[in-house]
């Protein structure tokens, strides 16, 4: 039997039970909204995540085309990558496409589509097209009511591509203050790519996907009339963000990273582990919501809730410091060198980056199975 204290560190663990719930509740959200799941597998780039929240038969997301490849090899076929398209990766796509993938892009740029226009002639495929629909985030995507959103989807509608539907992004509903506001947020967004897909039609273009997604608005959305999928992600693994935004508790986070004790400083009120930037991300956003939370909160190895007061408060590159000075005096007696600590991340989706599997655990330290994920791009 392997158990956590067999394992090099640092590792990404992942709590089954944690993830079957948080995968269960989603699927409820989707059913009650009247709407498919599409998963946004750039949190958890694993098959087998991918199985647990829709099957092999199930739509999903990506948003890199290795993870493209990686989930078609494992048998999806009904895959969206949802960032901007690069005309430069429409020859990528389209051995994807010929391969037996319905791989649909996205883009929000007439000079793209004539592009993909062009490759799916020269190429000998249909690109599957869908407009980016900007709902507030202000990132990509077009204003609902452009006057360049019917030229675009004239653009769609020739020899090689196919306009299959609109989606957006409410990435701004990680800045709501409370439930209300993601609420808001949640109907901006399906008002924003309803708008956008009613007036399409009324132009006479085809638009059966009305996709949304992000994992607060899909929480607290109060009815999705008009949309057809939505797209959340990090619903699957949860992290200390989204506890603070109140869209799980803590006992909710399904990942954490097991690391090592190499060091105590008691003059400096710290723990030294072996944990760091690249380990741990140093993504801070949680500290928003939630002050003091650092580079991520301390929990013992069995993954009990988070020790008060120890939090990652500094991260060098392969160095993480718990405890510090601006908390109660460390306990080093109970956190001896070469003893292990797990760690909650901020933000699972950067956490995950750096590692290219997880080991499984169900509710304890004995390592249940490890699991592979896809990384780069």
């Amino acid at each position: 039997m392997t158990t956590l204290a067999d394992l090099p560190t640092p590792v990404l663990i992942l709590d089954r039970g944690r993830l079957q719930a948080n995968i269960a509740r989603m699927q409820a959200r989707a059913k009650k909204l009247g709407v498919s799941l599409r998963p946004h597998l750039k949190t958890a780039k694993s098959a087998k995540v991918a199985e647990l929240a829709v099957g092999k038969d199930g739509p999903i997301t990506v948003s890199t085309l290795a993870e493209a490849e990686y989930f078609a090899k494992a048998g999806f076929r009904d895959i969206l990558y949802a960032v901007p398209m690069a005309p430069q990766k429409l020859d990528q796509v389209a051995k994807l496409i010929k391969s037996g993938v319905d791989l649909k892009i996205i883009t929000d740029h007439p000079a793209v589509a004539q592009a993909a226009a062009a490759a799916g002639q020269r190429l000998g495929v249909t690109f599957h097209v869908m407009i980016k629909i900007d709902c507030g985030l202000g990132r990509a995507g077009l204003a609902p009511d452009s006057e360049l959103l019917l030229p675009l989807g004239k653009a769609l509608s020739q020899p090689g591509v196919e306009l299959t539907g609109v989606l957006t992004h409410a990435g701004h509903s990680y800045g709501a203050k409370d439930a209300a506001g993601i609420e808001r947020v949640a109907e901006e967004e399906r008002a924003a790519v309803v708008q956008a897909a009613e007036r399409l039609r009324a132009a006479g273009f085809a638009c059966p996907i009305v996709s949304v997604g992000s994992t607060p608005t899909a929480l607290f959305a109060k009815n999705l009339t008009g949309v057809t999928e939505m797209r959340p992600g990090n619903f699957v693994f949860f992290d200390l963000f989204q506890a603070g935004l109140g869209t799980c508790a803590m006992e909710d986070i399904a990942v954490s990273v097991l690391a090592t004790v190499v060091s105590h400083h008691p003059g400096r009120n710290h723990v030294l582990i072996d944990a760091g930037g690249l380990a741990l991300s140093k993504d801070t956003g949680a500290n928003k919501n939630v002050p003091g939370t650092g580079y991520g909160r301390v929990c013992r190895p069995d993954g009990a809730l988070p020790l008060d007061g120890m939090n990652i408060h500094d991260v060098h590159q392969e160095h993480g410091l718990l405890g510090g000075p601006d908390v109660p005096p460390v306990d080093f007696t109970a956190h001896p060198p070469g003893s292990r600590l797990r760690v909650l991340p901020n933000h699972s989706c950067m956490t995950g980056a750096m590692y290219d599997r997880y080991y499984v655990v169900d509710g304890g330290t004995e390592i249940v199975a490890e699991w592979d994920r896809v990384n780069g791009w």
